[in-house]
């Protein structure tokens, strides 16, 4: 089997897509990318005015680069993902949609109503950089204030389905993993070949000592779910770069303060607007100052201005401010622009050694040779043992769902049925099925064994057995549908299907035999491949259904 690997990229006359394209980073990496002369930079960010201003700066300097620009929320169905946050919440049919296509098992109609999958299929991009802040933009909703408020209002009796949907919608792994499976979905749909993530340790660089930024509890809870979520998705981000036909994956997790965008004097902007200047020129009684309908400051009717350094979405700070932050000994700094080289010399092949995903692939404990060779201890044991107790040890359904233990004692029947692979290839359906029913109604202990674990054993006319514990219950979905999942399936169309794959097996086989003549047995071949005259083994059928199926084949070690 040949798994296609994406490897790293020449960038010129490439389309490159920047989530989070007129941010700090994603304007530096843009101005760095024009460098390399891609045939399109699409910028994509939250709101649209930001965006469009990120891509007239880059005007000057584009030369034949074609810059585009759209935005939205990338983490919601593009149907609301320009709504505010307040009006989706306030709008029950938005907060149904979104929870449905957070909640739900992913589908192509998630995929296709997805606002980042659409760009995917729209731009087709050959290289992604996603500069948002995504674990900023999941823990930020406060879950534990949420939880709260939720907890308050059931024991007040007031608990809706207003308060119930508002409250799942901060829960943030369902809404990380959702993101996840969409960018893997939007990746491979379109052939993309790199992905770079810029990342966040959530603290600047500092640990659970970090002084400042929701520091009440040195830090708060809120910060710390940053910092998990922000950990869970470098994970995931690993496992998507172990995935087959996936891009190139890589993670650039700065752990410093990021600056800085410009510095400058004037009104002071916070929040999407200018920091409003007050003033209390008498002091207030102190039980009176905090009461309901309490007066007595002045609004001055200007803004607060003062000299200011922006650095981007964490806003701007004073002098003082930012001399403290970045004082040696506290989160120091990183610039844009330094982010900006490592993300462009990865993405095109030159190591930087700042690689998260690079660094998890060499510090994990992979498979060895001394388990190797210990596994085939093992299994002669487990050999002997069958042997001498006069039992076969197929599948307990330890691992869920049961669809390994479906397809082995499935395989595991037709060995009983079959000799060879060729054999079970030239097989009839419906004399197998026949043979197949003969064989589980005279064999007691291999039908009690696997209706015992828990796998119903379907046959025709609409006969089944079972025991009183099912791993997988129909509940009113289609007979062939559950099958498919955990039942072993022994009519002429489930004999159908594993005598297609022995014809597959017996074709493969025959082209392998034609390509490696006159090369020997070298360390090349593949040495696990199934032979025609091969006996039938469960495992190695399992194995051949996960490889060539599925895609389930291991790619990193």
């Amino acid at each position: 089997m040949t798994i296609r690997i994406q490897g790293k990229m020449d960038l010129e006359h490439k389309t490159v897509l920047i989530l989070g394209g007129s941010g700090l980073v994603g304007s530096a990496i843009a101005r760095r990318l024009l460098d390399f002369a891609p045939k399109k930079i699409v910028l994509v960010s939250l709101h649209e005015d930001e965006v469009r201003n990120a891509a007239e700066a880059l005007e000057p300097q584009r030369g034949q680069t074609v810059v585009e620009h759209t935005w939205g929320n990338v983490f919601l169905p593009s149907d609301v993902a320009r709504l505010s946050p307040s009006d989706l919440l306030k709008d029950p049919d938005a907060r149904g949609l979104v929870l449905g296509d957070i909640l739900d098992g992913l589908s192509q109609d998630i995929l296709d109503r997805s606002l980042l999958y659409q760009l995917f299929q729209r731009y087709r991009p050959e290289a992604v950089v996603d500069c948002i802040n995504t674990a900023t933009a999941f823990a930020y909703q406060d879950v534990f204030k949420s939880s709260r408020d939720l907890l308050v209002r059931l024991q007040e009796g007031e608990l809706s389905r207003e308060a119930v949907e508002k409250h799942l919608l901060t829960l943030t792994m369902p809404q990380l993993i959702r993101h996840a499976q969409i960018v893997v979905e939007a990746t491979r749909s379109v052939g993309t070949r790199a992905y770079v993530k810029i990342g966040t340790s959530g603290t600047g660089g500092m640990g659970l000592n970090l002084p400042y930024t929701h520091s009440e509890e040195k830090p708060s809870r809120t910060l710390l779910t940053k910092s998990a979520v922000a950990g869970g998705h470098s994970l995931l981000l690993f496992l998507m770069a172990r995935t087959p036909g996936g891009p190139s994956v890589m993670e650039i997790k700065p752990t410093a303060a990021i600056a800085w965008r410009r510095i400058a004097f004037g009104p002071v902007p916070r929040w999407g607007r200018s920091l409003a200047r007050y003033d209390c020129a008498e002091p207030l009684d102190l039980a009176e100052a905090f009461a309901d309908g309490a007066d007595g400051w002045t609004d001055l009717q200007r803004p607060v201005e003062s000299v200011y350094i922006d650095v981007g979405e964490n806003g701007v700070f004073a002098k003082d401010e930012f001399e403290t932050v970045t004082s040696l000994g506290q989160m120091e700094f990183i610039t844009p622009e330094e982010v900006a080289e490592y993300t462009v010399m990865e993405l095109s092949g030159r190591s930087t050694g700042r690689d998260i995903v690079a660094a998890l692939d060499s510090a994990t404990a992979g498979p060895t040779y001394n388990a190797g060779v210990l596994r085939a201890a093992a299994l002669e044991r487990l050999q002997e043992l069958e042997v001498e107790h006069g039992v076969r040890s197929v599948a307990f359904e330890m691992l869920g769902p049961p669809r390994l233990t479906k397809m082995l004692y499935e395989a595991f029947i037709w060995s009983r049925l079959r000799p060879t692979v060729r054999a079970l290839a030239d097989s009839d359906p419906d004399e197998l099925a026949r043979e197949a029913e003969v064989l589980v109604a005279g064999d007691h202990d291999l039908r009690s064994l696997i209706i015992s674990v828990g796998l119903p054993i379907l046959l025709q006319e609409e006969k089944v057995y079972r025991a009183s514990k099912v791993m997988v219950m129909p509940d009113g979905e289609e007979f062939d549908k559950v099958a498919a999942r955990g039942w072993v399936d022994v009519r002429p169309s489930g004999c159908g299907v594993w005598i297609g794959r022995a014809r597959r097996m017996v074709e493969q086989a025959e082209v392998r035999a034609r390509s490696v003549q006159g090369r020997g047995s070298g360390s090349d071949l593949d040495w696990a491949a199934l032979g025609p005259e091969d006996a039938i083994a469960p495992a190695r059928f399992a194995k051949w259904v996960f490889r060539y199926e599925d895609d389930g084949e291991r790619i990193k070690r």
